[in-house]
């Protein structure tokens, strides 16, 4: 550790908080955390904390305000790492930034009252962060706050791909296809011509396939169209999120059987995808042993790789053509299954796979003879924030 001081990046969401300390020394921190770690099942009835080096730890959280709880210790837990070394800044990955908000940017009052405004746009995740913030303000107003915003990455897009067919004052008032999972692909962009070289450069897409879904079509690495639009509902089938939806199908729900608009928002966010289908689990790992003797499990795998070929081949249309395919999050590095299921539907693209290299989760998954490279490339969203955060405290 440098002098200088540490950055520590918090991914709040509504049942986990991720948290990773960075060297703020020199020009960008290193890429490895000094630390990390993350409390899960908030709100649930065993919640606990599991940290680098150390296994899963049941913690006490309060019932009734147990994100606070959550943060509180991640903060404490903190505190004992510092050991006199100052908190130069705290980075928070913020999923919606809306119109206004593409930068990096310092956190004020002003700025968490504008991006609550934003918490229908994201109500899975715009409202942990500003929790956070808030706290951080309150107990540590010295220390420098810095919003990392996932909708940034995307502002390369051009407008046309941008716009929905809906009138005109739809776009002015902001209806527009956004973008997400900014930070994971911002690593990419500067993560594949390391490896890659300037081959990274021409037509790729980058598949992020988490427990969200979403893949981005970059050019000259930069993003040009991607699945996910107005909200993080739409594109690709995902755990419990629908994907692309018939908007219809929604006025039928509401029209017909009259479900009303939290029943719906229930229905697309947390009881539909992987979990819907299959009525088992919105997780591919419990899913694929049981599909040979389960229908809906079946079903549901399928419709998942359906989806994903489908959207690929649309954005190979955008893009003229495809010389990269790379694979990143939790599904996309980890599940050779899936991967393989996907590549082998893209042979028309001239798509050959290395069943080893793939298996072994390599770096590189393609055949010698393939026109396609195929990559696996481990994404890094809190180094991102990181370096956001530190870019914008070394600016003058």
């Amino acid at each position: 550790m440098t002098d200088q001081g540490l950055i520590l990046v918090l991914n709040c969401g509504s049942s986990s908080i991720k948290f990773a300390l960075f060297d703020a020394g020199g020009t960008a921190p290193p890429r490895a955390a000094l630390h990390s770690g993350k409390v899960q099942g908030i709100g649930q009835a065993q919640p606990t904390l599991d940290e680098a080096g150390s296994a899963p730890q049941p913690v006490a959280l309060d019932a009734e305000h147990p994100t606070t709880a959550a943060l509180q210790l991640i903060l404490a837990r903190i505190a004992t790492r510092l050991r006199g070394t100052p908190l130069k800044a705290v980075a928070h990955r913020v999923v919606h930034g809306g119109q206004h908000y593409f930068a990096p940017t310092r956190i004020t009052p002003a700025v968490i009252a504008e991006l609550r405004a934003l918490i229908p746009l994201a109500p899975l995740h715009q409202p942990f962060p500003l929790k956070a913030m808030s706290l951080i303000l309150q107990q540590h107003p010295g220390t420098a706050q810095v919003a990392c915003f996932d909708t940034a990455f995307h502002r390369t897009v051009p407008q046309v791909e941008q716009l929905f067919a809906l009138p005109w004052s739809a776009w002015e008032s902001g209806i527009r296809r956004y973008g997400f999972h900014g930070l994971s692909y911002d690593f990419m962009s500067r993560a594949l011509p390391e490896r890659h070289g300037d081959a990274a450069r021409g037509r790729t897409i980058v598949a992020h396939l988490g427990s969200g879904a979403s893949l981005c079509a970059m050019q000259d690495l930069k993003s040009v169209a991607t699945t996910m639009g107005f909200s993080a509902l739409d594109g690709l089938m995902m755990g419990t999120r629908c994907g692309l939806l018939d908007p219809g199908a929604v006025i039928y729900l509401m029209q017909e059987q009259k479900l009303s608009t939290d029943e719906v928002a229930a229905m697309l966010y947390h009881d539909s995808g992987l979990l819907g289908i299959s009525g088992v689990s919105p997780d591919p790992r419990e899913l694929l042993p049981l599909e040979a003797g389960n229908q809906r499990v079946r079903l549901a795998l399928q419709l998942y790789v359906q989806r994903i070929v489908r959207e690929i081949g649309a954005l190979t249309a955008v893009l003229g053509g495809l010389d990269m395919l790379v694979f990143t999050a939790g599904i996309g590095e980890h599940n050779d299954v899936l991967r393989a299921r996907i590549c082998e539907r893209l042979q028309w693209l001239g798509v050959q796979m290395d069943a080893e290299a793939n298996a072994r989760h390599a770096a590189t998954i393609s055949a010698s003879g393939s026109r396609v490279t195929v990559g696996v490339e481990k994404t890094n969203e809190e180094w991102v924030a990181a370096q956001q955060a530190l870019e914008l405290l070394a600016a003058p």
